[in-house]
């Protein structure tokens, strides 16, 4: 990314309400569905930013070892200092790690940027994931959905549900879950980026006045509630899917 979307992701991540709901559906669609109490093998965070949800797994697993990385150097350094962990600079195209290093691996809209090679990076999340580990996904949905937003944070590619899973199930994993969500201000979304258009390279990250924030974050806690009770959404702004390396999938 721009260095510029770097100090806004480091500014804005802790206060922003995309970036709250985005972390707790990773969190509690990825809950349960294997053993992350202390003692056992790391989990990763690939392409860590500058920290935000590792400092939330951290929160989350206060007695796991957790390690993050990042291609960007600064955004490292903020990682290790908003999460208290060790992140290393490397790319989700070569991870720097043993075969069957990690217990789990978490990834937040990182197989759509352009520096990523979407087919090696999840075949490396494959290696480096041991026997019945899980990878946890989330990418932004739909390719004709690609906008000036994405062109500010170099992403050239966007996802269905069915294509993830054709992408993981490629690669030699196995399905657990995957579903859309940011389904009730998915229509507002596509008003804003292929109606309303912006002028330049302009992300939506940004700080939203305190009534629009707090209406997104009623919406999007309400589908956590629904994603949590098994609901798979059919359509939104995002997909988020949990596969294993050497299990059986669940549904």
């Amino acid at each position: 990314m721009e260095r510029s979307e770097y100090y806004k992701l480091d500014r804005l991540e802790d206060r922003m309400w995309w970036f709250a709901a985005t972390h707790r559906n990773l969190l509690t669609l990825s809950w349960g569905q294997m053993s992350l109490e202390a003692g056992g093998q790391p989990i990763l965070d690939a392409g860590c930013g500058t920290g935000g949800f590792l400092a939330q797994l951290a929160a989350r697993y206060p007695n796991r070892a957790l390690l993050g990385l990042d291609a960007d150097p600064l955004a490292c350094q903020r990682a290790t200092a908003k999460s208290g962990r060790p992140v290393c600079v490397g790319s989700i195209n070569a991870l720097p790690f043993p075969e069957g290093a990690f217990a789990a691996v978490f990834s937040a809209d990182v197989l759509c940027h352009s520096a990523v090679d979407e087919r090696c990076a999840v075949r490396q999340f494959h290696r480096c994931l041991a026997d019945n580990g899980l990878l946890v996904i989330n990418v932004p949905a739909y390719s004709w959905m690609l906008s000036a937003h994405d062109a500010s944070v170099h992403n050239v590619r966007r996802y269905t549900a069915k294509g993830l899973t054709r992408l993981l199930e490629a690669a030699g994993f196995r399905m657990v879950y995957a579903t859309y969500w940011n389904a009730v201000l998915f229509p507002l979304m596509v008003i804003t980026r292929k109606f309303l258009p912006k002028r330049g390279r302009i992300s939506d990250v940004k700080e939203y006045p305190r009534p629009i924030d707090s209406l997104c974050r009623v919406a999007t806690t309400f589908e956590t509630t629904l994603l949590r009770n098994g609901v798979r959404l059919p359509f939104g702004g995002s997909v988020i899917a949990i596969a294993t390396k050497g299990c059986s999938g669940r549904g």
